[in-house]
């Protein structure tokens, strides 16, 4: 869809910071959302494919988050992270989604033959299904706090302000979180 622009907005030129793209987007420019969503959607993807492990139920989730985000921008309070901000909404569709479809959230898989104790890429592939298995096993908010911070790598804080929690709640699900993981795939876990 074309981006709506007024002759007080024209087209953007060189990169802006977030603060005057959310400004632009504010004021009906779709081409400077557009840009705040393409700045932040490999990170929103790698959210929403951890929590959800499906990249149609990702798809699924990214989209309606990015059309919240978007409904929702009068009500953005400028000065605030536009990323920590539509971090939380794309959280919120990704539990959304989860409760929605009520499924185990592991994507099911057909394999052609079971993977091999050679060393090899199958052997990389199953380890990597083993974690993200382990992952889906754990309960949500156990699984967003490790995502968010062993996976993204934001601090207690950050990590507390995009959950709407605490940080020593962010610890205390990440200490359960680890040791849950610890108990299926060894001690390599911190």
């Amino acid at each position: 869809m074309p981006a709506a622009r007024t002759p007080s907005m024209p087209a953007l030129a060189t990169p802006l910071p977030d603060v005057e793209l959310v400004e632009r987007a504010r004021r009906g420019d779709v081409e400077a959302f557009g840009h705040l969503v393409r700045r932040h959607d490999d990170r929103m993807r790698g959210l929403a494919y951890r929590l959800l492990a499906d990249r149609h139920r990702m798809d699924d989730a990214l989209q309606e988050a990015y059309l919240k985000a978007f409904r929702a921008l009068p009500r953005f309070k400028p000065g605030r992270d536009f990323g920590g901000w539509l971090y939380r909404i794309t959280y919120n569709a990704c539990v959304d989604e989860l409760r929605r479809r009520k499924r185990h959230p592991v994507a099911d898989r057909d394999p052609v033959e079971p993977p091999s104790a050679a060393p090899g890429p199958e052997r990389v592939v199953g380890a990597a299904e083993t974690v993200r298995a382990a992952l889906a096993d754990l309960p949500v908010e156990q699984r967003v706090t490790v995502v968010l911070v062993d996976g993204e790598g934001f601090d207690h804080a950050e990590a507390a302000r995009i959950l709407g929690v605490q940080p020593g709640t962010v610890g205390s699900r990440l200490h359960r979180a680890r040791a849950a993981l610890r108990r299926v795939l060894g001690e390599e876990v911190r």
